[in-house]
């Protein structure tokens, strides 16, 4: 019988940082009326944090979130690369899901605010689909 690998007693404080942000996001967007079809969903190899819907509009949504903005704002991690491989992998998700019609790519960024608040900031549209 194969030995098993005990629970990791650190748990990586990026993955819960993330997974924070990302909880965050989708209570703001799903108050802005849009409907989550799919969390942390993997697609052509890439994975997709959010996948929403506002009536016919369908939505991937990249999450970052940051402690501090010492080194710069959360959005300006997606980059060109990080652009590419998510459309890669919503043409993916499209096609898995047997989904067509108009599809658009967001940011939410989510830092610290003032007084220890969390600041959520949607970029509707942050980057295009690249022919899509």
């Amino acid at each position: 019988m194969p030995e098993s690998k005990p629970p990791n007693p650190r748990p990586d404080p990026r993955r819960a940082l993330g997974a924070f942000g990302e909880a965050r996001a989708a209570e703001y967007l799903e108050a802005e009326g849009y409907r989550i079809l799919a969390r942390n969903e993997r697609a052509g190899g890439v994975e997709l944090d959010l996948v929403v819907a506002r009536g016919p509009l369908l939505a991937f949504v990249e999450v970052k979130t940051r402690r501090s903005l010492r080194y710069g704002r959360p959005e300006e991690a997606v980059d060109e690369a990080k652009q590419a491989r998510l459309r890669r992998g919503a043409l993916a998700w499209m096609r898995e899901h047997h989904r067509r019609g108009r599809m658009r790519f967001d940011v939410v960024a989510v830092s610290p605010g003032p007084g220890g608040d969390w600041i959520v900031h949607h970029l509707p549209g942050a980057f295009d689909g690249g022919g899509c």
